[in-house]
């Protein structure tokens, strides 16, 4: 990074520190896969990037992932009621799409002492105190959590922190993200807000409540996780998948459509920009994740006290995305000249015409794609692989999911390409 935006990184950081009265406060940026700036503030314990701190509710990203993971598996749907996995509860009836975009209605807590804590509960205890919910409206809740993690159990017959190991931390070589505290660890604390005295936490074993928020982390290791959102590799998660967790499944501020809810990723506006991620926290321990994911960069950060006097982490987080967006421009791809199409997919470039409005087709060369884009507009590409025989699958844009035809005449010229019913033709005026 540019040594000014290292500056100001570094200012805020120290900053938020002093004024939010945090024993300590770490941050680290990551741009295009790699870790390019770690910085810190407070003593206790000393920065250090492979230090952990407990990481709360960014492990509903994690959970989430698994689960979309099983349904690319085959081995559930979205839609699958809670019942099919988990029979005989009173919520019965809301889906696994629902617990994970929040909107099953689900109170927010488990029933009796605060399990974050609290010596966990088993699933069974769990199970017994569910409540019926309003299904269908926008509430979060940690419980949800805890029961998609028992539907990954009762699915593979495995526990959840053993899928998530085997299926996404052992393949991302996050070797350093762990169930339990592992040394060097920051102890969490509690600040005195009238003396500034310290309480030390304790750190229970969450039981049926982990997938929730139960996992350690470093900065090292969770900005590979942001890393992988950002640029997903398809043999641990598909990228269509990824980017279906990134898709709004309920706005938390429906006025100003600031924030809001994906598929275990939550959402934020910041101008034209809109960032994904998570917060966290648990009893001594606030984290952040946020990825921009146009840009491939990310900002982590971790404190170890429970609150941050006159901030937030979440918005500590923004900020620091925002510094790093604003300042650094994304590097421009040097263009270098590729093989040309296939003979077959040559006739179906060039120019196109649907209802007086000129389109372009272009084949890429490295991601072997047919690309049709309104002439002029290069911000709205639909992006087609091959299907079949004069038949692609657009995967991007308003086209998402639809099939383009080619049209061929009685000699097996190409005439006319047909998008989803939509015919575009060399002629302006033929349709």
């Amino acid at each position: 990074m540019l040594p000014e935006t290292i500056r100001r990184v570094d200012e805020i950081v120290a900053t938020t520190q002093a004024t939010g009265r945090v024993p300590s406060l770490v941050a680290a940026v990551v741009r295009a896969g790699e870790l390019v700036h770690f910085t810190g503030a407070g003593e206790l314990p000393a920065p250090d990037p492979d230090t952990q701190y407990r990481i709360g509710s960014i492990s509903k990203t994690l959970t989430a992932a698994l689960i979309l993971r099983l349904r690319d598996e085959d081995r559930l749907s979205l839609d699958d009621p809670l019942d099919r996995y988990l029979p005989g509860t009173p919520v019965g009836a809301a889906t696994i799409r629902q617990l994970l975009g929040h909107v099953s209605g689900l109170r927010r807590e488990p029933a009796g002492d605060w399990w974050e804590r609290a010596p966990g509960m088993d699933l069974d205890h769990l199970l017994s105190e569910l409540r019926p919910g309003d299904t269908g409206r926008y509430h979060y809740s940690n419980l949800a959590y805890g029961l998609l993690g028992a539907v990954a159990e009762r699915i593979t017959g495995e526990p959840w922190w053993a899928q998530l190991g085997k299926r996404l931390l052992e393949p991302l070589d996050l070797c350093r993200t762990t169930y339990h505290p592992a040394e060097p660890f920051a102890r969490g604390y509690v600040v005195h807000p009238w003396h500034g005295t310290l309480r030390e936490e304790p750190r229970h074993d969450a039981g049926a409540m982990a997938p929730a928020g139960q996992l350690w982390s470093t900065a090292a290791d969770l900005v590979k996780w942001a890393a992988f959102l950002a640029d997903p590799h398809p043999s641990i998660l598909a990228p269509p998948t990824v980017a279906q967790m990134c898709v709004p499944v309920a706005i938390a501020d429906p006025e100003s459509w600031t924030a809001g809810h994906g598929l275990g990723l939550k959402l934020w506006r910041r101008g034209e920009r809109v960032y994904v991620g998570h917060t966290g926290s648990m009893p001594g321990y606030l984290a952040v994740l946020v990825v921009h994911r146009a840009s491939g960069t990310a900002v982590v950060a971790y404190a170890n006290g429970y609150s941050l006097a006159g901030a937030t982490i979440g918005g500590l987080g923004l900020d620091l995305l925002d510094t790093v967006v604003a300042a650094e421009p994304v590097p421009v791809p040097t263009w270098r000249p590729g093989a040309g199409p296939p003979s077959d997919v040559e006739p179906l470039t060039g120019r196109w015409w649907w209802m007086g409005r000129e389109h372009e087709a272009a084949w890429d060369a490295g991601t072997r794609e047919l690309l049709v884009y309104p002439v002029g507009d290069q911000h709205e590409v639909w992006r087609f692989t091959p299907e079949g025989p004069d038949r692609w699958r657009c995967h991007s844009g308003m086209n998402h999911g639809e099939a383009l035809t080619v049209r061929r005449s009685r000699t097996g010229a190409v005439t006319a390409l047909d998008i989803a019913t939509f015919v575009f033709t060399r002629d302006p005026w033929t349709t």
